[in-house]
């Protein structure tokens, strides 16, 4: 056994099964243990960058650590980005690097690069094997950083050690994932329950961390008739039809999930460091509760910080509080909250069928056919604001994105990585045409592995997001910055070997959404929507206000001057605002 054969035995015996990447030659020797195997895959791909995206998806949806890897210097720092988005969605993920071999490091060799500094940020822990002696310690503490932190680890194989004969296979044992259940203390809790009887309008603001307590949070929003408002990364936690739930705050939030925060008199932070803070109250009393204690107070000031688990916190908490009987704050919002969903649904019908059509309306059709246990990917931009208000993630549902990095190109790979997770799942990608247009050379890697992904691509020729942003700053949008040049993305499914159709009509939207549900191949729905489309924040500032009226102003300014492509924008956000 070589120390490549090692470590693969060491994934194994992990419960690794996939490893997606690119190889080269340091990798050579891994990839070859590879091969041997029959209990793991090499999942290769046309770019590492989607490679560490796949495993992100892969780790994100089944709680598991998953594996990317990429050769020396060049292939291991395409890995980064995806690298950085596990890091900060907090789902365990190892990297596997080669390196040059020991002898010509630090002479500035053929695709050196240092490693150890650059990956610095991004990893927790990183494994660089010097030797096959100290090889099994150090994998093994990688992986268990990895899993236990929810982070990200690396380990650095360099091209002549892996394939030196293994040592100290007597040093590999089971890897633990630990069950610890971090339990806030007693006084804390009674000082919760406390502030919580003395208070009239209580309001719960839930994050991600609430995945294994909904239940609880749920028992808790109802004794203290408490609205539930939720982060995007929790929307398939706390979906639009349960009880108490009242939406987003935020950049993409609704006026009901932002009131329900903003205007009540006691807030509960339960497992969220909502980075947002001009979406939270400053001189609201709030408790925060966080299995992490750097997080507390990190976005506003608490009147009570609590280092714990939330389902140790709200089972320890429910028989210390009184049941609330004034309900009027909670179905106010609620009320508001349905009536949001109503005038969504009426701006989601296929009876309005301008042309370039609505994206809203292929959002819709989506929440209508998806299966009750569909995996959705969902892009940065205007793609996650058309998913958030017009998909309700119920049942078995997962959302999947880059929510606290904010990196595009995250749909397409990470979808696959889910798919490679779960074959018999339905697994949706919804991408701008900016962000597919980074990814899309590994859509021949979905058709190599026969993964029936689905993909709608929302095809508006533009950053819209980006656009969105320059017209808040009070910039007239740099229009030849912002022009995607587009395939036709049906077309190019169908020369990958995949599938496709192209969208143009209203009556078209929802029989292309049944074509792609029942595909066996990869599928693209190549949806021609518009680019005129406004998405406003529940909560307008004076900045805001001054920032798009000045953007306004210019735009207008430049028509009247005689520029044509701001008068087709122009057009294009009347025809969305007023059909």
């Amino acid at each position: 056994m070589n120390v490549s054969e090692q470590l693969l035995q060491i994934l194994i015996d992990t419960g690794v099964r996939n490893v997606h990447g690119v190889t080269g030659d340091a990798l050579n020797f891994f990839v070859k243990a590879i091969e041997k195997s029959e209990e793991v895959e090499w999942r290769g791909f046309k770019h590492e960058g989607n490679a560490s995206f796949a495993a992100f998806g892969e780790s994100e949806t089944t709680g598991n650590l998953a594996v990317c890897a990429g050769t020396v210097g060049p292939g291991a720092l395409h890995l980064i980005n995806g690298l950085y988005n596990a890091k900060k969605e907090r789902t365990p993920v190892l990297a596997i690097t080669g390196q040059i071999p020991r002898a010509l490091q630090g002479t500035n060799y053929f695709q050196e690069v240092d490693l150890k500094k650059v990956f610095d940020d991004v990893c927790e822990y990183q494994a660089i094997i010097k030797t096959p002696e100290e090889a099994p310690q150090i994998i093994q503490r990688a992986i268990k950083i990895a899993i236990n932190h929810r982070t990200v680890c690396r380990i650095e194989l360099p091209a002549d050690v892996a394939e030196m004969k293994a040592e100290n296979q007597e040093f590999i044992y089971p890897l633990i994932k630990s069950e610890a259940t971090l339990v806030p203390g007693t006084r804390q809790i009674n000082l919760a329950a406390e502030m919580i009887n003395n208070a009239q309008r209580i309001a719960i603001f839930a994050g991600h961390g609430c995945r294994e307590s909904r239940e609880e949070v749920l028992a808790l929003a109802r004794k203290l008739k408490a609205p539930i408002t939720h982060t995007l990364k929790a929307s398939d936690i706390f979906d639009h039809d349960t009880d108490n739930v009242v939406g987003l705050t935020g950049l993409i939030g609704n006026p009901s999930g932002y009131q329900g925060i903003m205007k009540c008199d006691l807030l509960l932070m339960l497992a969220t460091d909502f980075p947002y803070i001009e979406f939270l109250p400053h001189k609201t009393d709030t408790i925060q509760v966080d299995v992490r204690a750097e997080n507390l107070g990190n976005r506003t000031a608490l009147k009570l910080g609590i280092h714990g688990d939330v389902k140790s916190f709200v089972e320890s908490l429910l028989p210390k509080v009184e049941e609330k009987t004034d309900t009027d704050f909670v179905d106010k919002l609620t009320e508001s909250f349905k009536k949001y969903r109503a005038d969504k649904l009426a701006e989601a019908s296929p009876e309005r069928d301008i042309e370039p059509l609505h994206p809203q309306i292929f959002a819709r059709f989506i929440n209508d056919h998806a299966s009750d246990d569909a995996i959705f990917t969902v892009e940065t931009g205007t793609s996650a604001i058309w998913a958030a208000n017009h998909i309700s993630f119920h049942s078995q549902r997962r959302i999947i994105g880059s929510f606290n990095h904010g990196s595009m190109a995250v749909g397409l790979p990470s979808a696959m990585g889910a798919q490679f997770a779960f074959p018999n799942r339905e697994v949706w990608s919804i991408s701008g045409d900016g962000a597919f247009n980074m990814a899309m050379q590994d859509f021949i890697t979905a058709v190599r592995y026969d993964l029936p992904v689905k993909i709608l691509v929302l095809n508006n020729s533009q950053l819209s997001f980006v656009k969105l942003e320059m017209e808040q700053a009070g910039l007239a949008p740099a229009l030849d910055a912002l022009h995607q040049e587009n395939v036709n993305f049906a077309e190019y499914a169908k020369l990958c070997g995949g599938d496709g159709i192209r969208v143009e009509k209203a009556e078209d939207i929802e029989q292309a959404i049944i074509m792609a549900k029942n595909s066996k191949k990869p599928f693209i729905i190549d949806a021609v929507v518009n680019s005129g489309e406004l998405a406003l924040p529940p909560h307008i500032g004076m900045k805001q206000i001054l920032g798009f009226g000045t953007s306004k102003a210019k735009e207008v300014f430049q028509i009247i001057t005689g520029d044509k492509q701001q008068w087709e924008n122009l057009k294009k956000e009347l025809n969305a605002w007023f059909d």
